[in-house]
């Protein structure tokens, strides 16, 4: 939404193709995104609440995570002020946030970049982590990003009709399509 709006919708298209036929790493595009992005923080938030509606759904997932005593951590290759933010809004501040920092600046943003790989967060490692200290992992994710975690995952979940689900479709790793989080909570989150 944001490359959208600040660049229009080419540039939204010739990220996409470039992602798609790799010519641009995940981190590269997110980079050049953000240097697209005018404005101050709290502008920028101002806009995605009024443009980016939110699954609710996913209020109803997080507590049905803690009434059962599963550990959620939203792990993302976005900014982490902005999932915060976000979170907040629907009363879910205290969840764990992994993700990216942001310096925010009017002539064209820049990403703080947590991890030193392609796809800009280390989201694999987090996952082998989580399994490494004993943990059942289950993700969940839609896009490009996720590839590589979502293999490392004991359980996973890919939105369907999105980059994630088409991957693992075509490496021919198993998985289970949500078009919400209450279809996962349907699915007892395996």
């Amino acid at each position: 939404m944001l490359v959208r709006r600040f660049a229009g919708e080419r540039a939204w298209l010739d990220f996409e193709r470039a992602l798609d036929d790799g010519s641009r790493s995940i981190r590269d595009v997110l980079q050049a995104e953000a240097g697209l992005v005018r404005g101050s923080f709290e502008e920028v938030v101002a806009a995605l609440r009024a443009e980016v509606q939110v699954d609710e759904s996913f209020v109803r997932f997080a507590a049905w995570c803690a009434a059962r005593g599963y550990r959620l951590t939203v792990v993302s290759s976005g900014i982490e002020a902005i999932v915060r933010d976000r979170l907040a809004d629907f009363g879910l501040a205290d969840l764990p946030v992994i993700a990216n920092g942001i310096e925010p600046d009017p002539a064209g943003w820049r990403i703080v970049f947590r991890d030193e790989v392609p796809n800009g967060t280390d989201k694999a490692s987090i996952v082998r982590a989580a399994r490494a200290a004993g943990a059942h992992t289950v993700f969940i994710g839609d896009g490009r990003s996720d590839y590589d975690a979502a293999v490392a995952a004991d359980v996973r979940f890919a939105k369907r009709g999105l980059p994630l689900e088409r991957y693992l479709r075509e490496k021919r790793i198993a998985f289970i399509e949500f078009d919400s989080f209450d279809d996962i909570v349907k699915n007892g989150a395996a």
